[in-house]
């Protein structure tokens, strides 16, 4: 998650050297939020990494759907270690505010950046040099105004008309982090995206009706909106 809080990409990727604001080896401040902190990359890899799920493939439709999108050169924003960033075109870069999460993702071979990071590469954070953004299971982890926030900082860098899709958890998913602290569902990402300037184009649930989303943990509200040209 990110805050102010997938042909691969010629940029060669960072080294704690290059970029020693990321480095792991620095305390997280203690007033940090607890998305910034080792314990939740941890929890992340742990979660997404388990056995059963790699043989089973239970990821591959979110997959697909990511890459059925044809987002372009796509920003990640709140990345996290690179389960999305991972599928989604050559060129697209990950964003997120965790430094341990930003280095399970370069591992993974992804182009991931801390905030810090980002806005100091004046390359980086060109505006207008990103098709897309996604924004998936980040905006539930923030207040309404700060979603906002974050997220503005971010769009100067999608092109005029480019695309950015929203991605929050339902019912029964909101329920399961105890990291999550505003419920957004439609109406609300409606209200962020008007709030943003940007024009909805689609909203739907996903993988199964929204009646799933009280029961089954990984139903999504997905809505995809375009910026302004």
């Amino acid at each position: 998650m990110a805050g102010t809080m997938p042909v691969m990409s010629e940029t060669t990727e960072p080294t704690p050297a290059e970029h020693p604001e990321s480095s792991v080896d620095t305390p997280t401040p203690t007033d940090a939020p607890p998305t910034a902190n080792r314990d939740y990359a941890e929890r992340l890899t742990r979660l997404q990494g388990k056995r059963w799920k790699k043989l089973l493939r239970v990821q591959a439709p979110w997959h697909a759907n990511i890459a059925f999108l044809r987002l372009g050169r796509c920003l990640d924003v709140g990345c996290g270690n690179g389960r999305n960033l991972g599928n989604l075109p050559e060129g697209s870069v990950g964003v997120d505010h965790n430094a341990f999460s930003i280095r399970a993702a370069r591992e993974q071979g992804c182009e991931a950046y801390t905030v810090d990071e980002f806005f100091a590469d004046p390359a980086l954070s060109a505006p207008g040099s990103f098709d897309s953004m996604l924004a998936a299971h980040l905006i539930e982890h923030l207040q309404p105004a700060q979603a906002r926030e974050v997220i503005a900082s971010y769009l100067p860098m999608v092109r005029p008309g480019g695309r950015v899709v929203f991605i929050t958890p339902q019912e029964r998913g909101y329920a399961s982090d105890e990291t999550h602290v505003a419920f957004t569902d439609f109406a609300a990402l409606r209200d962020l995206s008007e709030d943003l300037g940007l024009q909805v184009l689609s909203a739907h649930s996903f993988p199964f009706p929204r009646r799933a989303g009280s029961l089954f943990i990984y139903n999504e509200f997905h809505v995809i909106a375009q910026v302004g040209h």
